[in-house]
């Protein structure tokens, strides 16, 4: 079954950008052929495949995956961390690690895959388990990810019995930039078109994401848990400022970010940055590099006021910090605990 839809998507990528693929492989010094997907029984049986050549990069990827007792095709890119005779799994991560750091650079500051999903299947006991539904947005691969017998996916899933093969090509086309990026060497493209700037709009967006990582033998739910802390926050500051006045959509910042949650008051903008660390100082250090690009990035919408919002309580070390960057360095930067459980910002009013 797999081997005639590989056929057909090779048949009919003529006309499309992806036909270049082995062409930019050429140009950026890989081995390289005339032919797109493998067809080799020896991929097709197993019930997936993935473009010539990519068993060390990032792969255009397609397979037979189940979902709620159907298969279904999958369609998209993905890093294989499974070891083999020819690729170790201490030399195939070592190669593939740098390119894992430039997609999550892709990833970070594009808006142009929102709607694919990202999942990924880990190897436990010889055999493949898919870690999560196919339901997570677009996001940087952790680094517990970068590990063998690890198979992460960026991409779409379609019914069997529904296959539309210009879905197929349309999203590899799409995706070859990224392929471009993450296999080449070439400074970040531009990636918001000019003009487009920030957009305040009002209103919260129902987080789809809910990812599993494994860090030290616990299975945390680190994105389920971020969106229960952005609704919260969302509904915490409606009832302070008003529903027209919060917004919490993830809003485009006009430079290629997206900012968690942003307040609008008396024309200036606060922007609010949601971190998941299990102390004040982590969560600040995780989220000051952002903040700080949101607000003061060329051709960014400067906020008034910089809010790192965590579950844990404000040290006295880390409030002195936050004290001296306010006072020192001129930078509108706050830290607020948000208690989940109740739904409260403390403090309750940010020092000047």
């Amino acid at each position: 079954m797999l081997t005639a839809i590989v056929d057909e998507i090779n048949a009919r990528a003529e006309p499309y950008l992806l036909r270049r693929l082995q062409e930019i492989r050429q140009r950026l010094g890989k081995k390289h052929t005339k032919k797109l997907l493998h067809t080799e029984k020896r991929f097709v049986e197993k019930g997936w495949t993935f473009h010539i050549g990519g068993r060390t990069e990032l792969q255009f990827n397609v397979g037979l995956e189940p979902l709620e007792g159907k298969d279904h095709l999958r369609h998209g890119v993905a890093f294989s961390f499974e070891p083999s005779r020819d690729y170790p799994s201490n030399d195939l991560i070592k190669v593939l690690r740098p390119k894992v750091e430039r997609f999550n650079e892709f990833v970070r500051y594009s808006d142009e895959f929102l709607d694919l999903r990202m999942w990924h299947w880990r190897k436990i006991r010889r055999q493949d388990k898919r870690s999560e539904r196919p339901d997570r947005m677009p996001s940087p691969i952790q680094p517990e990810l970068v590990a063998p017998g690890v198979f992460v996916f960026l991409g779409q899933l379609q019914p069997m019995e529904a296959i539309d093969y210009e879905v197929v090509l349309d999203d590899f086309d799409r995706l070859l930039p990224l392929y471009e990026f993450v296999e080449g060497t070439s400074a970040f493209p531009t990636l918001t078109p000019a003009g487009n700037g920030f957009h305040f709009q009002a209103g919260y967006t129902e987080g789809l994401a809910r990812t599993t990582a494994n860090i030290a033998a616990r299975e945390l739910d680190v994105d389920l848990r971020y969106d229960r802390l952005r609704k919260a926050l969302y509904r915490t500051l409606s009832q302070c400022f008003g529903a027209d006045a919060v917004s919490s959509r993830e809003l485009p910042n006009g430079i290629g970010g997206r900012i968690d949650t942003v307040v609008s008051q008396n024309g200036e903008y606060w922007f609010y940055e949601i971190k998941t660390a299990m102390s004040a100082r982590a969560c600040i250090s995780d989220a000051l590099a952002q903040l700080l690009e949101y607000a003061y990035w060329p051709g960014a919408r400067e906020a008034s006021r910089l809010i790192i919002v965590g579950e844990p309580e404000l040290d006295d070390e880390a409030r002195v910090y936050l004290a001296r960057l306010r006072q020192q360095f001129s930078l509108p930067v706050h830290y607020q605990q948000l208690n989940l459980e109740q739904a409260v910002l403390v403090p309750a009013e940010l020092e000047p």
